[in-house]
């Protein structure tokens, strides 16, 4: 019963979402929109959510692959910056852990691309009945740079 439960929850998340411009799956799922992580770009994160070293809102720069500066721009993520600076993803770092979570079938995947195909807003869930395990991203001011 449970199962037929999560099922059509499942779908029902997935047509919600879908009719958003965003994509639900449970586990693994459709891929991605065709997108390209440019050499260089500029993203604010907003990351919450979850019992997580990454929690707060960053001003991030990448460039090669790597991110080249974040800035904290709140109490949270400036105590991230200045004790864990490694924990700050690029988009594509947060896209692989997307595909992470659906290869491991998490019980909630959720994605919404902007048009171009970067990620808007990834929630992942890993079981739904332990707490804290949860993580939601928040991408925006996307700008990539020459």
């Amino acid at each position: 019963m449970t199962a037929v439960r999560s099922t059509a929850r499942a779908l029902l998340s997935c047509a919600v979402l879908t009719a958003c411009g965003a994509e639900a799956t449970p586990g693994a799922g459709p891929s991605r929109p065709a997108w390209a992580e440019p050499a260089a770009y500029t993203y604010t994160l907003t990351s919450s959510e979850g019992e997580r070293a990454l929690i707060g809102t960053f001003r991030v720069t990448v460039r090669d692959g790597e991110v080249a500066r974040a800035t904290g721009l709140d109490a949270d993520s400036r105590r991230v910056v200045s004790q864990s600076p490694d924990a700050i993803p690029t988009l594509a770092d947060l896209l692989a852990e997307l595909d992470q979570a659906r290869h491991d079938h998490a019980d909630v995947v959720k994605v919404q691309y902007a048009k171009d195909g970067h990620p808007l807003r990834i929630e992942v869930d890993w079981d739904e009945r332990a707490v804290d395990d949860e993580a939601r991203y928040v991408i925006s001011a996307y700008k990539p740079r020459n």
